[in-house]
Formats: structure tokens, C-alpha cells, sequence
């Protein structure tokens, strides 16, 4: 037996691999970290990608984009 580690891009593809395990071909096992799939590995892409503003920056820029919109 041989252990590898994928990750689920797509919900069909989870699909798929439970169908297997169904079939008794494969063994899914869920990582401790992975008990909320909407949480899970997705917010760890965007870690860091935005950098720390104050309130009034923040409101600046909404204030921009909004001006924009109009």
C-alpha cells in the first residue's frame, strides 16, 4: 500500500475518489486541519496577500472606488 497527498481543485473529483472508496479501491482519510472544507487549505492561498492599511486608508480607497462607479 502506497500513501500520496492530492488536493481537490474540483467537487466532482472528491466525488469521484468516494466512489472508489465505495468500491473498496482507495482509502480517504481527512487531514485534522480539513474538518471545515469551506475554511480548509482555501484561505491559506490568500495568507499574507493583503498588506495591513489603517481605517482611514481603507475608507479612502472604498471612497475611490466608489467615485469610479458613478
Amino acid at each position: 500500500m502506497r500513501t500520496i497527498t492530492i488536493d481537490i481543485i474540483n467537487e466532482k473529483a472528491l466525488k469521484l475518489l468516494q466512489g472508489l472508496e465505495q468500491l473498496k479501491l482507495i482509502r480517504l482519510r481527512r487531514e485534522k486541519n480539513d474538518e471545515n472544507p469551506a475554511i480548509g487549505s482555501d484561505l491559506t492561498k490568500y495568507k499574507g496577500a493583503m498588506s495591513k492599511q489603517t481605517e482611514k486608508e481603507i475608507d479612502q480607497q472604498l471612497n475611490e472606488l466608489r467615485t469610479e462607479w458613478n
